[in-house]
């Protein structure tokens, strides 16, 4: 989710749908605040008009309230447009990207596992841009679900997610013409405590029609499943799609 800020005119009808709902609901703004996962200044500031709305803070409080805060951008009897930060695209024109695909990476326990999930890209009719969100994951807790740049220039596809200023971001190929779209990963892994180290991976995405063609979950290298993802992981780089790059010492 982009952390783009809203329009001051969107940011002023904003604030006053906040507040009506607050009355409404009968929730006080620190409540508000805890259940949006936001700190009770910066909603403050964004009511009281000393700092905008940005859209991820904006998400997280209709997601708290189960009230839409925004009006939909495509409305307008214009065709809705993405902002120029991902590709200034028409919905018809990345129609075809829309659907879910079985999203398959190295884990990051195990090298000799795979790790896999579900990614479901939708337009979002509200931002009115593509998005992308992650499930079927075995460490819920660290799904993501961001912007989908589709840039002219370079031709290729870029998953984002952009929260508070810390980026994940994957680079994709065009889809194959059997679907596929193979590229590079990179985030953060989870190691000792609470430390962070960057991580970067080939993954690949992989069109499902239907949750019972995947499996989901770490793949070890005894279960069916292994080799038919380990050779489409292994393509990522083989092609390649993807260079890993390291000096020599």
């Amino acid at each position: 989710m982009s952390d783009e800020n809203v329009s001051p005119e969107e940011n002023r009808a904003i604030g006053s749908a906040i507040k009506e709902e607050l009355a409404r609901k009968r929730l006080t703004r620190a409540a508000l605040a805890n259940k949006a996962r936001l700190s009770l200044s910066t909603l403050e500031k964004a009511l009281s008009g000393q700092r905008p709305f940005t859209l991820a803070t904006v998400v997280r409080l209709e997601e708290a309230l189960g009230h839409p805060l925004r009006k939909a951008r495509n409305g307008t009897g214009h065709e809705a447009l993405a902002p120029d930060s991902l590709g200034s695209y028409a919905r018809p024109a990345v129609q075809w990207l829309e659907g879910k695909y079985l999203t398959i990476r190295a884990s990051f326990g195990d090298p000799a596992a795979l790790y896999t999930y579900l990614t479901e890209i939708h337009w979002d009719t509200t931002l009115s841009h593509l998005a992308y969100r992650e499930s079927e994951r075995i460490d819920a807790d660290f799904k993501h679900d961001g912007a989908v740049s589709v840039p002219h220039q370079s031709g290729y596809i870029y998953l984002v997610t952009n929260r508070h200023g810390q980026y994940r971001i994957a680079i994709l190929s065009r889809p194959m013409i059997t679907g596929e779209m193979y590229g590079l990963l990179t985030t953060l892994q989870l190691g000792k405590g609470t430390q962070l180290t960057p991580v970067s991976t080939p993954i690949v995405l992989m069109p499902v029609s239907s949750r019972a063609e995947a499996t989901f979950g770490r793949i070890d290298a005894a279960m069916p499943a292994h080799a038919k993802y380990l050779a489409l992981l292994k393509r990522a780089t083989e092609d390649p799609f993807v260079l890993m790059v390291q000096a020599k010492v």
